[in-house]
């Protein structure tokens, strides 16, 4: 059976992020947490939740050479920093993205195909930085649509190309149905893909529209949590959602559309 995450990132938004994991904690969830920078480490190392995802760098892109060596730059400090909380997997994206979820290099149009060679080199060598530490990168698909306008990369059919083209273990995909479902849609047949190939890392998870916990849109989660247990999924799923009221009701909602 799956393992249930909370992003911590987007409920008990009140409390200091070490009360909102230990909170998470308490309600039977592992955590998440977004940009590492912003918080302190110590503190959420001292609380007795279990991370298992935060983001795997700080800046850089896929796309250029400066870009990705930056990229891989700030992705060993934030190997440093999973290690700190003993957090496996450590999240990508087509390029950092700013403080409102915007592309900090934004790319206008189709990603070229010299952007795709130097995406799948820099993957490659990401791949073989989690290999060599003990660290799964995970590359989530986002949506351009709604929240991240010109990130590259962004579809959960480009996402998954890109890392059945690196195949290594130390690459997988971050696959958010969130986003999914604003892109692509057909979201049972998109799991059922992406687990066959065997290069999903975690699957994220939010109702549309709003971004709010599973059973305040459109989604139908418990025929998605279904699908999971009939393919014997064993990995993650998190709650990267805002709630759209008491977190802890949120958090209940997630955990009932989640146990088939």
């Amino acid at each position: 059976m799956y393992t249930l995450a909370v992003c911590a990132e987007m409920v008990f938004r009140d409390l200091p992020i070490d009360e909102r994991a230990r909170r998470i904690h308490e309600a039977g969830f592992q955590v998440e947490i977004w940009d590492w920078t912003r918080h302190d480490l110590d503190a959420l190392a001292r609380t007795p939740a279990e991370f298992s995802s935060m983001t795997g760098y700080i800046r850089g892109t896929l796309t250029d050479p400066d870009g990705a060596a930056e990229l891989l730059r700030t992705a060993e400090e934030s190997v440093k920093a999973a290690e700190h909380l003993g957090c496996p997997r450590l999240n990508l994206h087509g390029t950092g993205l700013d403080g409102e979820g915007l592309p900090v290099v934004p790319v206008p149009g189709a990603a070229t195909g010299e952007m795709w060679i130097a995406a799948h080199r820099t993957l490659d060598r990401l791949a073989e930085l989690g290999e060599s530490t003990g660290v799964t990168f995970t590359l989530e698909n986002l949506n351009t649509a709604v929240d991240h306008p010109g990130v590259p990369f962004a579809t959960a059919a480009d996402t998954l190309a890109l890392v059945a083209a690196v195949d290594r273990p130390g690459l997988r995909m971050n696959l958010d149905l969130y986003h999914a479902q604003i892109g692509e849609g057909n979201l049972i047949e998109l799991v059922r893909r992406a687990h066959g190939a065997g290069l999903i890392g975690e699957i994220q998870v939010a109702d549309v529209p709003g971004r709010c916990e599973p059973g305040t849109g459109e989604i139908n989660y418990p025929a998605v949590a279904r699908a999971l247990a009939d393919l014997g999924y064993e990995g993650t799923v998190a709650m990267e959602a805002w709630a759209s009221g008491d977190s802890h009701a949120a958090l209940e909602r997630f955990r009932t559309a989640f146990t088939p």
